[in-house]
């Protein structure tokens, strides 16, 4: 086997390089505790960055260097090199090269202060150039039986991924099963390893926008023992290893080194009501308006009204900007009406012109379009139509995209938008982009096309509102995406199994850097909801920053508040419950852009020295409440682990208080909700009367 041998080794980065095979590798000491690793062909990849952004770091549309150091602290560390190996050693971890070949050992701190084994390049075969050329680009890692991996972002099922095979590609899943679909909306290809044997966890993020798979154990190869893979379509390999030890700390890590998590007006976790049905009854603006004084008449507060894609229509089908002035005969009057009552219009929009849009002429004026291999726009399947995919790597596009936010949404007093179905369903794999005068693939760019989508739409708000926190909120995106919006689990299948596995996907979200987030509660596709299954999402739903009911039911009926009159009080409660912890649920919003912090948590994340915390169960932490909703059909009692916590844990609505390391049981009826404080904490909330912020002691 051929040896790597040094080239350079200077500004924390260390390069060498395999003549006889032409490949680099190339590792920065970006952090004590961060170290990108990348193995290539060329000794530079040309491709920018979009995704490290550490902290407040500006994002230009065009991306940056990935060589750029300057948020980072290039802290000092040791590096000694003999004839077989090179050792880099920080305060945190420790990097052991085998410079025959290129195989990697990861050694971090553990609680002692001594180094020990936590991450390892399978040592048959672990990159391409191990493997041919005609092999994908890839990285093998060795894998032990009893490891945990979470992460992942947006991934169906339970919160560890140890067994699965996971695809990352942005598609439009419209109806998913919460516990088995993949993939689904998000291009986050982070996880970390939680090792219980030395109770160290570990992360790794793989800078890459192109199709790609992890899979973490679901493939077995007699020759190579237990293995761990990540494959992409990418002619580079380009990670990331972030150490710990704490599932915790690895977790902030990531979200600082993605970008600072968006801080939003208070308003946006508030109640936002949402259905596709009312844009598109014929009568759209008087259906609205009737909406509205319906919450009236129920007490309801709403704050904002997710404007879904009808409002656009022509002959049933959406034109993005395009008024349809038979539903909404004025616009200005109707964004006027709703934003004087304090209701926030939430417009959809999406990044696809059909092919016989009235603004179609205009986008191709300036080749506005993503382009098939001849530099023609490229026409794909969009909805139930073809349709030409904006290029958000052009900036005409972009300076397009922004001026029609301000002339057909902003300046119809419409301040906030929703940049939907842009999942880029581009196969393929010729397709051509702008790239900001440099050109290029766009299965390349594929991951970040909604990052930029979102970008333009923030800015263009930002533009018109000052200095005022602007809300937005997008279905697709990649790592990082939380420094621009808020966003959600897409479009879920109304069942039980979708209210039980939504709240475990949210674990891998809240895992992953993602914080701001909530699901379509009651379910978008599917049946109606019965009044249980209704209910149960509502009492589950009140505690995300995200709180929308959202529907599109196969029988043409709506999701709303007041859908079952024999549980309407109790939907009424809980919805009210979510106005009184308004306070609390922004703290948490504000904490996570001050501190990284995720809002909604598993439970092991406060408790990771606790064994049974990471035992498979419903509950997750909102700050320091520990909710466990009731998520099967019919259930009138519940075994609730409560964590080993010093001062015990007090029951949020009784008073009542519980030893910690501890499992109870507790009847719930239909009306309860579980949910317990760790006892010292303070949450602030509304008064009855929703003005007074009052402190309730627990």
């Amino acid at each position: 086997m051929s040896t790597f041998k040094k080239l350079s080794h200077q500004d924390n980065t260390l390069v060498l390089y395999d003549d006889v095979l032409s490949v680099y590798a190339e590792i920065r000491v970006l952090e004590a505790s961060v170290i990108n690793v990348r193995v290539n062909k060329n000794k530079t990849i040309e491709l920018p960055t979009w995704t490290i952004t550490p902290g407040d770091t500006e994002l230009p549309f065009e991306g940056l260097s990935r060589n750029h150091l300057e948020a980072f602290s290039l802290p000092a560390y040791e590096c000694v090199e003999t004839d077989h190996e090179i050792t880099i050693t920080t305060s945190a971890l420790k990097l052991l090269i085998q410079k025959n070949g290129f195989y990697l050992t990861w050694y971090q701190k553990n609680s002692d202060g001594q180094f020990e084994q936590v991450m390892r390049d399978r040592h048959t075969q672990s990159y391409q150039h191990h493997l041919g050329d005609n092999q994908p680009t890839c990285h093998y890692l060795m894998r032990n039986i009893d490891d945990k991996y979470f992460g992942l972002g947006e991934k169906s099922g339970g919160p560890d991924r140890h067994g699965r095979r996971l695809r990352m590609n942005n598609i439009d899943a419209m109806g998913y099963n919460a516990e088995t679909t993949d993939p689904l909306y998000k291009h986050i290809p982070f996880y970390i390893t939680y090792m219980p044997a030395l109770k160290q966890s570990i992360g790794i993020y793989y800078d890459d926008y192109q199709n790609s798979v992890f899979d973490f154990g679901q493939e077995l190869d007699n020759y190579h023992g237990h293995y761990r893979y990540f494959e992409t379509n990418s002619t580079f390999l380009d990670y990331y290893v972030i150490a710990g030890p704490r599932i915790k700390e690895v977790t902030e890590r990531f979200s600082w080194l993605t970008g600072r998590p968006a801080k939003m007006p208070e308003w946006a976790s508030m109640y936002s009501g949402s259905t596709m049905q009312y844009t598109d009854m014929p009568n759209s603006h008087e259906r609205l308006s009737d909406y509205l004084d319906q919450c009236h008449q129920h007490n309801i507060n709403v704050r904002s009204f997710h404007l879904s894609s009808g409002y656009t229509s022509i002959d049933g089908k959406r034109y993005v900007y395009n008024w349809n002035y038979d539903k909404f005969p004025d616009p200005e009057a109707f964004g006027r009406e709703f934003t004087e009552k304090g209701v926030e219009i939430v417009a959809n929009i999406k990044p696809s012109l059909m092919v016989n849009h009235p603004l179609l002429h205009e986008v191709t004026a300036f080749d506005g379009f993503i382009k098939d291999e001849h530099g023609k726009p490229l026409l794909v399947q969009f909805w139930d139509d073809e349709g030409y995919y904006l290029d958000f790597t052009n900036p005409r596009t972009i300076n397009w995209w922004q001026k029609k936010i301000k002339t057909q949404l902003l300046d119809n007093h419409i301040h906030c938008t929703w940049n939907d179905n842009n999942e880029f369903e581009i196969w393929d794999q010729k397709a051509q982009v702008h790239g900001f005068g440099e050109g290029g693939n766009f299965q390349d760019y594929r991951a970040v096309m909604p990052l930029l989508m979102m970008k333009a739409s923030r800015e263009a708000q930002l533009a018109h509102n000052g200095t005022e926190d602007p809300y937005i909120i997008s279905r697709s995106g990649c790592a990082g995406m939380s420094k621009y919006v808020q966003t959600w689990t897409g479009d879920n299948y109304t069942s039980w199994k979708t209210l039980k596995f939504n709240n475990k996907m949210a674990q891998g979200l809240s895992l992953s850097g993602i914080y701001n987030f909530g699901h379509d509660l009651g379910g978008f596709s599917g049946p109606k909801p019965d009044s249980e299954l209704f209910l149960r999402w509502i009492q589950c739903g009140i505690f995300y920053p995200r709180f929308s009911i959202h529907s599109w039911n196969n029988d043409g009926s709506v999701n709303e508040p007041w859908m079952h009159e024999d549980v309407l009080e109790s939907v009424k409660y809980a919805m009210h419950l979510h106005d009184r912890l308004a306070p609390y649920i922004q703290s948490l919003v504000e904490r996570s852009h001050s501190h990284y912090e995720p809002i909604i948590r598993p439970v092991f994340y406060d408790f990771e020295n606790d064994t049974n915390a990471f035992d498979d169960s419903d509950a997750f932490m909102l700050g320091s409440m520990l909710v466990s909703p009731v998520v099967e059909q019919g259930q009138q009692s519940k075994e609730i682990y409560l964590p080993d916590c010093e001062d015990g844990w007090v029951d949020f609505f009784t008073g009542e208080h519980y030893s910690g390391n501890t499992t109870i049981k507790i009847d719930v009826s239909l009306s309860d909700i579980p949910v317990f404080v760790k006892k010292g904490n303070v949450i602030p909330m509304y008064n009855d009367a929703l003005i007074e912020v009052e402190n309730h002691e627990f």
